[in-house]
């Protein structure tokens, strides 16, 4: 039976971990507030007291952490998994850090003689329980093995793009393209609802052409509601697109459209909705 130490119980771990559960592999977790773990010990899981503790005897330690700097914080010996990983095991890295994150991850990984696969997925709560997720997988091909059992618990399939950092490359482009479309769909609303329209006219005004997007729904539903329980809170939309931002300033690559976006959750966050979904950006666009 495979062992898996899963770092990070939150809206995207916890559901992750159950499906690790489900699939009969043998699951340790770790929460920096130990009360988000706690439930998934009466599922089955070991609740472990230190990352360390959690990846000691683990073949696969998985990070599903909110950026760098706690996901490095997680893997750094004495405390951390890397000082309980046996050398054979492999590092398996599902958060969203960014460029320059996950190459800090990597570097830490080699320093330690740890395989390292970079692994993050598209898709939030609620694929995440369904364990449909798409992993974005990335890394040494001595590697694929090992973490398979775990990549197919939890996702509906898994894409497999190169090098370590082709996922993360991968995740950025993607988010660029979910995280305007989300942007875009608030500002559509808030003109809608200032010139009389009806935003559930204009939902039904695309649905079926080449104008509509299943997101669309979804996202344009908590804005009519006015209701936000977070499946991707908006803080941490607005943290991937300032990585976004980041990388394509470190090509050289102008992006106003990425910049506006960033800049309008940042403001989001300020006013207090970080904590609700992404979608609540419409709450700023609204005024």
């Amino acid at each position: 039976m495979t062992t898996v130490a899963l770092l990070g119980t939150g809206i995207m771990g916890a559901p992750m971990a159950r499906n690790l559960l489900a699939a009969g592999l043998d699951v340790r977790v770790w929460n920096r507030s130990r009360d988000k773990a706690s439930p998934l010990g009466e599922a089955g899981a070991v609740v472990a007291g230190s990352p360390s503790e959690a990846a000691s005897g683990a073949a696969v330690v998985v990070t599903m952490l909110s950026d760098a700097d706690a996901t490095q914080a997680s893997m750094r010996p004495p405390d951390g998994a890397l000082a309980g990983l046996a050398s054979d095991a492999v590092w398996a890295q599902m958060g969203t850090l960014g460029s320059a994150g996950t190459e800090a991850c990597a570097a830490l990984a080699a320093e330690h003689g740890i395989a390292f696969v970079d692994a993050p997925v598209l898709g939030t709560k609620q694929p995440a329980e369904q364990g449909a997720l798409t992993v974005l997988a990335s890394g040494p091909e001595a590697a694929r093995e090992t973490v398979a059992p775990v990549f197919d618990a939890v996702g509906a399939r898994t894409l497999w793009l190169g090098d370590a950092g082709a996922g993360t490359r991968m995740k950025l482009v993607a988010n660029t393209w979910v995280l305007s479309l989300v942007e875009a769909l608030a500002e559509a609303f808030a003109l809608a609802e200032r010139l009389g329209v009806r935003p559930q006219d204009f939902l039904d005004a695309i649905a079926g052409g080449p104008l509509d997007v299943g997101y669309a729904k979804v996202k344009g539903g908590a804005m009519i509601r006015r209701d936000f329980p977070p499946a991707f809170p908006l803080r941490l939309a607005a943290k991937d697109a300032r990585l976004i931002a980041e990388a394509a300033e470190a090509e050289g690559l102008d992006l106003p459209l990425v910049r506006a976006v960033a800049a309008q959750f940042a403001a989001g966050v300020e006013r207090g909705y970080g904590d609700e979904d992404l979608a609540a950006t419409f709450r700023t666009a609204a005024g």
